[in-house]
């Protein structure tokens, strides 16, 4: 798993996005939260279903996991600026609206959104699958998926929702796209249907129980130590706001067991492959 990180990250380095204008500082802005680092979950579970299949189609999926890491940090973008969460750190760096401007941020963040699709359009791989990986994409990172959780959570930031609409906003705004990064995998390595879909659902497991588990880090970590803007959420929707601390805590544990059972439900290869990342990650409520 180490290398196919480094593989990865050697990719992403070499494949930074360029705009080589008469701008003094947009194209530095374009690879600094890229080059901070992050833990690079989504591409990472996509290269891994990949490679529990077909491993030598690793090196042309390599630009599609690209591609899902520039959506994702796009969204983490527009996500910290003073109309959203107004955060001052992401992936313990400063966030692009301080180190920058505000205008640099939300366009920086339209760049990363637009130059993902283009490389999946780009990669070497069957049209058809590119096809399927941009619905895919497009329809989990979009409104049906990532933006409506989105604008669900600031709309009512200062209400109190219900267990179900909670669970509604984050399995959007979070789940949706940790989930197609699952089925892109799937696609691109042309498991069934039926693994297409079980991953999907996994990851939707997975994606709530990373949310839960994040709720709970806000509330009990400093922001040195989350890497990230902490103790911000109370005004907003939060698993560890509409239940307490404990209850969160308890959720976290009932969807990890049902993550870890899933998991051991798959064909060798692909769990052994998804185990090797997830593990670590599961758990990490009760580090």
């Amino acid at each position: 798993m180490q290398e196919l990180l480094e593989t990865f990250e050697e990719y992403l380095l070499a494949n930074l996005p360029k705009s080589k204008t008469i701008h003094p500082h947009f194209e530095l802005a374009l690879g600094d939260m890229l080059k901070a680092g992050g833990k690079r979950f989504r591409p990472m579970l996509l290269l891994s279903v990949v490679k529990s299949k077909k491993s030598l189609l690793v090196k042309n999926s390599l630009s599609v996991a690209l591609g899902v890491e520039f959506l994702h940090t796009y969204s983490l973008i527009h996500d910290d600026l003073p109309a959203m969460d107004n955060s001052d750190l992401r992936r313990g760096f400063q966030t692009l609206h301080k180190k920058y401007d505000e205008v640099t941020a939300i366009l920086v963040g339209d760049a990363l959104n637009t130059e993902a699709f283009k490389l999946i359009a780009n990669a070497s791989l069957h049209n058809d699958i590119k096809i399927e990986l941009i619905k895919s994409l497009s329809q989990n990172g979009g409104i049906d998926g990532m933006i409506i959780g989105q604008a669900i959570d600031c709309y009512f930031e200062k209400q109190k929702l219900s267990l179900e609409d909670l669970e509604f906003l984050h399995i959007h705004k979070t789940a949706r796209l940790i989930a197609a990064s699952l089925k892109m995998g799937a696609i691109i390595c042309e498991y069934e249907k039926e693994i297409q879909d079980k991953l999907y659902d996994f990851g939707l497991d997975l994606g709530l129980l990373f949310q839960i588990q994040d709720d709970i880090i806000d509330e009990t970590c400093s922001s040195e130590e989350a890497g990230k803007t902490t103790q911000n959420d109370s005004f907003k929707n939060s698993f560890v706001n509409l239940l307490g601390l404990d209850e969160a805590k308890k959720s976290a544990d009932k969807l990890a067991l049902k993550c870890i059972e899933t998991l051991d439900s798959f064909e060798d290869n692909l769990k052994e492959s998804l185990e090797e990342l997830l593990l670590k990650y599961i758990n990490r409520h009760k580090l």
